[in-house]
């Protein structure tokens, strides 16, 4: 999980740096499409069957997942970038919320009260934000956690219908190149020098392989120690923004910070875990 923290704000960085000359969508198809070269030469090796039979839980979980990552790689181009990579890591209060509704829980005290914490963390981390005029950017940051939280929700569909991991990625990364590079077409295209392919491939590398470390992390591992992990990226991304971009966050943006982050991982532990009741 540490190196799939420290492989997502890798991407971070280049994302932000290739956000200079490329538009949200093609960073987003770019990120997609080496993805899937990688993902499906992974396929290929292991024999990995790629027919499915629930084609309309990948649309889903594809579509979902595309708009949150091309919300988000806006927002790393816009704003700081632990501030983005924070916004759209609330995708884990909004998966708790979506799973209480989607299984039909009763209240939950405990649950509700670690939500509403981190929910006030989002409001300070906001007001940055909103005094340097990118309140829109930040809540398009949030719209990316919660249609984040919507492709996480899809994801453990599929994991209870039987899908393989590989799989889900490879047609995530799929679905992904398709919608991107459908959008960008209607936008104005960049010229690809020599000098941007490793930028772009590294874009779609390092993805993909945070997302199998990711993946190998919550098979084996245990799950409320994996989460945790998972905030490692906002850590690192905060490291890489001081020190390409000298970004330094308020003080009301580090305790937002902390908030999410705590609020966070109380409801991993707090959470319903029945993934398999979720249909």
């Amino acid at each position: 999980m540490l190196v799939a923290g420290l492989l997502f704000a890798c991407m971070g960085v280049l994302v932000k740096y290739g956000s200079s000359h490329f538009s949200a969508s093609e960073l987003v198809f770019y990120r997609s499409f080496f993805g899937l070269l990688i993902v499906y030469a992974m396929l290929h090796r292991a024999k990995v069957v790629l027919a499915t039979r629930h084609w309309r839980s990948h649309l889903w979980r594809g579509l979902s997942g595309t708009v949150a990552m091309m919300l988000f790689f806006y927002c790393i181009g816009t704003l700081p970038l632990a501030t983005a990579i924070t916004l759209n890591y609330t995708s884990s209060l909004f998966l708790s919320a979506l799973t209480l509704l989607v299984l039909k829980e009763a209240f939950h005290a405990p649950l509700s009260s670690a939500l509403a914490v981190g929910f006030a963390g989002v409001v300070l981390l906001l007001h940055p934000t909103f005094e340097h005029d990118r309140l829109l950017d930040g809540l398009l940051g949030l719209l990316s956690g919660l249609l984040a939280a919507v492709a996480l929700l899809n994801v453990r569909q599929l994991g209870a219908l039987g899908e393989p991991g590989m799989r889900v990625v490879f047609y995530f990364n799929l679905i992904a190149t398709l919608a991107s590079g459908a959008w960008m077409l209607q936008d104005q295209l960049h010229a690809i020098s020599l000098n941007d392919l490793p930028l772009l491939v590294g874009i779609g590398a390092a993805a993909t392989f945070a997302q199998l470390a990711l993946t190998r992390a919550h098979r084996t591992g245990q799950a409320l120690v994996v989460g945790s992990l998972a905030y490692s990226t906002i850590v690192f991304s905060a490291l890489f923004g001081l020190l390409f971009w000298h970004e330094l966050l308020s003080l009301s943006a580090w305790l937002g910070i902390a908030l999410i982050i705590a609020s966070g991982m109380l409801s991993l532990r707090l959470a319903p875990t029945n993934a398999g009741a979720i249909k």
